[in-house]
């Protein structure tokens, strides 16, 4: 998939599954805009991987879930690239802990980084797309939007939310030639898993994932950015408001 010169921002983009994502679009011509919210240098070295791959890369320090920093990300974005052919909504967090013990602090961080930002983030970004003559938008879910989970009521409440807002605006935005979408991965082997604690730690979790997915391994941070990019390309444009899973079949109701 050719993506030359296209001009791509990737919230949460300087480690793990966005990092994978956005070395993926540069790799294949893209100017990315790289966001981070805590962790600069990794976000710095993620620029600086983009750049030696002849492409531009923008560094955005953000909070998405706060609207005032949401809407100071985009106003970068549109005075150093002018417009936007794709945004990837991949900037996540949460706190994991049983339904009984959550606090509305945490309920509304989770909503607002995971879920809120979406919707706001759109609204900004289609302006943007019009600019180029359309564009397309893809979140990044998970299996806990379906799922029960341990400690991940609010998580999964906040992905569930996501995976709505990507139908409602799949369905708005696709007479204006913007396409959106999401993909829910299975195990990624990323920082993330350590906040499953509840489920024995990483080892436990990989293994039991290894040992029920029909494919037989672990998802690739490769294998969730390709699906992304295969979203973001002309092949995809009859993919409207549509959930990928890139599991493995890890979710299909097998019998044995």
């Amino acid at each position: 998939m050719d993506f030359q010169n296209k001009l791509a921002l990737i919230t949460g983009s300087g480690r793990g599954i966005g990092r994978a994502i956005a070395l993926h679009f540069a790799q294949r011509g893209a100017n990315v805009a790289i966001n981070f919210f805590r962790n600069r240098a990794p976000a710095e070295e993620t620029v600086r991987e983009v750049e030696a791959l002849g492409r531009r890369a923008l560094l955005i320090k953000a909070d998405v879930g706060d609207l005032d920093e949401l809407h100071r990300m985009f106003d970068e974005v549109e005075s150093q690239f002018g417009g936007l052919d794709i945004f990837v909504h991949n900037a996540a967090s949460g706190y994991n802990r049983p339904a009984m013990e959550q606090k509305p602090k945490g309920w509304d961080w989770t909503m607002n980084i995971n879920a809120r930002s979406l919707l706001f983030a759109a609204q900004r970004a289609v302006p943007l797309m019009e600019k180029r003559g359309g564009g397309h938008i893809v979140s990044v879910s998970s299996a806990g939007s379906t799922w029960v989970l341990p400690d991940y009521v609010v998580v999964g409440a906040s992905k569930a939310a996501l995976e709505s807002i990507t139908r409602y605006l799949g369905v708005e935005l696709a007479p204006k030639n913007i396409h959106v979408n999401a993909v829910s991965p299975g195990v990624v082997e990323t920082e993330a898993l350590h906040h499953f604690a509840s489920m024995g730690g990483r080892e436990n979790i990989l293994q039991a994932f290894i040992d029920k997915v029909p494919a037989g391994r672990l998802v690739s941070l490769e294998d969730v950015a390709g699906v992304v990019a295969f979203l973001c390309s002309p092949a995809s444009a009859m993919i409207v408001g549509q959930i990928i899973h890139v599991d493995g079949g890890y979710l299909l109701p097998v019998e044995k």
